[in-house]
């Protein structure tokens, strides 16, 4: 349930973002309405775009239903799981469009100049590869001005307006740390995560490797060139099913600056 969850949270940030209203939203059912431009970038529909252009008219964009909750997998809709055609056509989106962005915490103050402080914003997709495949989405800030780094960033800040341009009477900080200094206490981090796994998933995935050797060993003969070759194709092809690997792929990132009260909200 925490993986659907993670699904659930990514999907309400990735909508909002783009401005598509959630008409529903219901024991991990949502049912969402899609711009013109989100339609014509997730539905395919390239042609009937095309014809609305051409003609001139108003769109009429398609709404999606997205199911995280595995209990209502069976349901009318999609079933969003690691893995999903439509969870990661939405990661690729985001990384063909907003790999890095730079946001400000909108606040009032008018009496006096106050600081933003500086967090290098960092979200990750950790794809387990074995027998079955699973990914993991991991979201870290990293404060600029003393280091301290803070997992589940995103689902911590949800709640703070944020704007492309900075309020009056604000001023952002100096890192201290430098940006690419501070990248890699992230990836240090994710690498410190991914050690700390229970690695069973591994485990089976090397037995499932020896077992299906196994049965392709005993279904070839080798009683001829041919045959030889063919199975040390077969052989290869399930390594690059079973052996297990990690990868870690960044979905975007930014500098979010934050006035120290709300820094001080998201630390604790």
């Amino acid at each position: 349930m925490k993986e659907a969850a993670a699904h659930e949270q990514f999907i309400r940030s990735f909508f909002h973002e783009y401005d598509c209203p959630i008409l529903s939203d219901e024991h991990g059912r949502l049912v969402i309405q899609l711009t013109d431009k989100m339609d014509e970038a997730l539905m395919n529909r390239p042609f009937y775009w095309h014809y609305i252009k051409k003609m001139g008219r108003q769109g009429d964009p398609m709404s999606l239903t997205l199911i995280t909750n595995p209990d209502l997998s069976e349901e009318k809709g999609e079933y969003i799981h690691s893995g999903s055609p439509r969870l990661r056509q939405l990661y690729r989106f985001l990384q063909d469009n907003c790999r890095f962005t730079k946001l400000y915490e909108a606040v009032t103050i008018t009496d006096q100049q106050s600081p933003l402080v500086p967090w290098l914003v960092t979200n990750l997709r950790i794809s387990y590869f074995g027998k079955q495949k699973k990914d993991e989405l991991l979201s870290i800030g990293l404060n600029l001005i003393h280091g301290t780094l803070v997992p589940s960033f995103m689902e911590r800040i949800e709640n703070y307006p944020l704007e492309t341009t900075i309020s009056d009477f604000t001023f952002p900080m100096t890192p201290l740390i430098r940006i690419p200094s501070g990248y890699q206490r992230i990836v240090s981090y994710v690498h410190n995560h991914i050690e700390s796994q229970d690695r069973s998933w591994a485990s089976q995935a090397m037995e499932a490797l020896h077992e299906e050797k196994q049965l392709l060993s005993a279904f070839f003969k080798e009683e001829n060139e041919e045959d030889r070759k063919l199975l040390e194709q077969e052989l290869e092809a399930l390594k690059g099913r079973f052996i297990p690997k990690v990868t870690v792929d960044v979905i975007n990132g930014g500098l979010f600056y934050f006035s120290q009260p709300t820094t001080n909200q998201i630390i604790i």
